[in-house]
């Protein structure tokens, strides 16, 4: 299975980006390709979350239990349902001399292997392109003040 980690500094403190990232219905206000993202339910530090994005203009829809860790500023999330068979990974958020490292790793499968064995490549760069996108929303949102 494919597996893209993206890395991004950030000048701003690790529970602020955190609690940003957790923050998941606000997505859509911040984060073109991403369209909808609505909290199915909500139980201790886990949520149950449906997820509308494009990619290339395609939509890609999927629900995910996410799995908050706020001692150690981690997200887990794992595929429950939708257009992928596999989609599951972690945000992690390290802070060291006024910076944040946000990390965000994505373990992914298509499911159709004649698609992937075609098109691998584009799919796996078109993942690192959201992640990247992901992770500069929430840099700008957080480096220019409107968090």
């Amino acid at each position: 299975m494919p597996y893209v980690e993206t890395t991004i500094e950030i000048k701003a403190p690790a529970r602020t980006i955190y609690e940003l990232a957790k923050d998941m219905e606000r997505y859509p206000d911040f984060m073109p390709d991403v369209e909808t993202v609505k909290v199915l339910e909500r139980k201790g530090n886990e949520t149950v979350t449906r997820w509308k994005t494009l990619v290339e203009e395609a939509p890609i829809e999927w629900t995910e239990v996410d799995i908050f860790d706020d001692e150690k500023t981690r997200i887990d999330y794992r595929l429950i349902e939708g257009d992928l068979d596999k989609f599951e990974g972690a945000w992690t958020f390290t802070e060291r001399d006024g910076m944040t490292k946000v990390v965000l790793g994505v373990d992914y499968d298509f499911g159709v292997p004649t698609l992937a064995e075609l098109i691998g490549p584009i799919l796996q760069k078109k993942v690192e392109e959201n992640s990247q996108m992901m992770l500069k929303a929430l840099k700008e949102r957080c480096e220019g003040g409107r968090t």
